[in-house]
């Protein structure tokens, strides 16, 4: 007998498209109940309390932005968005709606998978004992938030205020995509959201202290012209 891997709510207005993602789904273990509206889908999503989301922004009635948004208000449920929008603005705007990953069409069912199983095991682990005890490592590296103290191999790492503040900011949302804005906000504050060279500047610097090789990074990892997201980590 197949084991129950997650209850998935599936907002997609093209009949072909649910058919095969349900299809898939389905066959991984996922129970996939299916909407072909934005207002179908809030209301399954209302009613299901579903494990995941995974949204088209191009729906008949709403934007899926505005579905997000919606969502939002309410739940924390992870959201995947597998749009035919390309625009790297439109990828943004939905990440900083709420959406917590974005898959654009056409795309392979192997790596909607792997993002579906990244955000559930993420969602798990902002659960867990792990998450609540505020200890990560990245490799060699561990970050300790309580004791707001990061070491490689128990030799203290040095990080300045800013520094420390986006590194928080990319570990309790580990495998989330966190766009520029909102870890400029985090970083610098609301006045400061165009100023993405401090940000780049920063991440480097991150880099060159938490990477063995900044130049190919394996923990803090770019989503080009979108944001940076932590590769999960292990908590401690």
């Amino acid at each position: 007998m197949q084991e129950h891997a997650g209850n998935i709510v599936f907002i997609e207005d093209d009949p072909h498209i649910r058919k095969l993602v349900k299809s898939a789904l389905e066959q991984e273990g996922f129970i996939v109940h299916e909407a072909k509206t934005a207002r179908e889908g809030v209301t399954e999503a209302g009613t299901r309390k579903p494990d995941l989301i995974i949204l088209d922004l191009g729906l008949p009635d709403l934007d899926g932005k505005q579905v997000i948004t919606e969502i939002r208000g309410w739940s924390g449920v992870p959201i995947v968005i597998l749009s035919a929008r390309t625009q790297e603005s439109e990828k943004v705007e939905a990440l900083d709606a709420g959406a917590d990953d974005y898959l654009t069409k056409p795309f392979g069912m192997p790596e909607l998978l792997a993002r579906m199983r990244a955000q559930l095991r993420r969602h798990a682990r902002a659960a867990g004992e792990g998450k609540a005890s505020g200890r990560y490592r990245l490799g060699d590296v561990l970050v300790d938030l309580p004791a707001r103290s990061v070491t490689r191999n128990g030799e203290a790492l040095h990080l300045t205020q800013i520094e420390y503040r986006l590194l928080t900011t990319l570990l309790r949302d580990a495998g989330r995509v966190i766009t520029h804005r909102q870890l400029l906000v985090a970083g610098w504050g609301p006045s400061h959201v165009e100023d993405h060279h401090y940000l780049r500047i920063y991440m480097q610097r991150l880099r060159q202290k938490l990477e063995r090789d900044a130049a190919q990074p394996v923990h803090i990892l770019t989503e080009i012209g979108v944001g940076y997201r932590v590769a999960e980590v292990v908590g401690e």
